[in-house]
């Protein structure tokens, strides 16, 4: 039996086929190039088609999906605030229309991410962790009793909304406090905001500032470069408060960390679980452990191979 499992991102594609096993058979990579609404749908089912083309369709037993913010079941619509145009995206539709009676699983990335460090990265044996994203966007993949928590409409987990300092500023509007402050992009604009109101500064951040990424932050960071290590210094305070909140919510035997910041800020882990430990509840935060994901980029595709596998023959997360 073989799965075709896809992650879409902010700013990339990537499609991938397993085995029922877990066993990654091939996998590719395409950026989305500043594709909007529609061309990022054709571009799924573009994809689709050619996969199935490719493994000879009757190889293709089952279609897992991860997407960047929320699945509404009942409509087979998506809502993704990084994709300009997908407020009510009919993506299950238009899959289903390429994909035949191949039957197709969507799911959001942050319980893909947790699914697939369940079924074969770090969150092996647990019944209580966390995967906690960070990149384009802040998500939260949570298990919680062994199952996945959805919440009412599909929406739990969405922590890049999470109130983490005072008084409420417009600009969390559309992405919400947590991320604005401490996303790869609100890493970015905080470094850029610092070098706009230091004319004087002369480090490595100062040329082409709109152009600054995150990674850029980090590399200045190593170099000692006084803005890059006052960017970061709040991130870590960040990431540490919202790690403290979830662990005091949901006592979990693991946060796992990952996305695309989590990469180059692993090595900041012992910093954020000590400012965690200022914050969260006393004896769960000494009982948790805070380690990075296994997975790494391939978090997302692991748990949407998981769903397909499991949609086909559904039973409990324990088994």
């Amino acid at each position: 039996m073989s799965l075709l499992a896809i992650d879409l991102g902010g700013t990339k594609l990537a499609v991938a086929v397993f085995t029922n096993n877990g066993d990654l058979i091939r996998k590719e990579k395409i950026m989305l190039d500043n594709r909007e609404g529609t061309e990022v749908g054709l571009l799924i089912i573009s994809q689709i088609d050619k996969f199935i083309r490719e493994e000879k369709k009757q190889t293709i037993h089952s279609i897992g999906i991860s997407i960047p913010g929320i699945y509404q079941t009942g409509k087979g619509t998506v809502w993704a605030p990084n994709i300009p145009g997908w407020n009510d995206y009919p993506l299950l539709r238009e899959v289903q229309a390429v994909a035949a009676d191949i039957p197709v699983f969507i799911e959001s990335d942050r319980s893909c991410y947790i699914l697939g460090e369940w079924w074969k990265g770090a969150a092996k044996n647990c019944t209580d962790a966390i995967f906690l994203a960070v990149g384009t966007g802040n998500g939260a993949g949570i298990l919680t009793g062994g199952n996945i928590l959805r919440g009412a409409n599909d929406i739990a987990g969405a922590v890049g909304w999470m109130a983490l300092q005072r008084p409420f500023d417009p600009e969390y509007i559309k992405y919400g406090c947590f991320e604005t402050m401490a996303s790869g992009e609100g890493i970015a604009k905080f470094a850029r905001k610092l070098v706009s109101e230091n004319p004087g500064y002369k480090g490595l951040l100062k040329n082409n500032p709109q152009l600054l990424t995150a990674i850029d932050v980090f590399d200045a960071y190593d170099s000692g470069d006084t803005i890059a290590i006052e960017t970061v210094h709040r991130c870590v305070e960040v990431w540490g408060m919202a790690i403290a909140n979830l662990v005091s919510l949901f006592n979990p035997q693991k946060i796992i960390l990952g996305g695309g910041v989590f990469g180059p800020a692993v090595k900041f882990i012992p910093s954020i679980y000590k400012e965690a430990m200022k914050w969260a509840q006393p004896v769960s935060i000494r009982q948790v452990v805070i380690e990075s994901s296994v997975l790494g980029a391939d978090a997302g595709l692991f748990g949407a191979a998981y769903f397909a596998v499991q949609n086909l023959n559904p039973k409990s997360i324990h088994e």
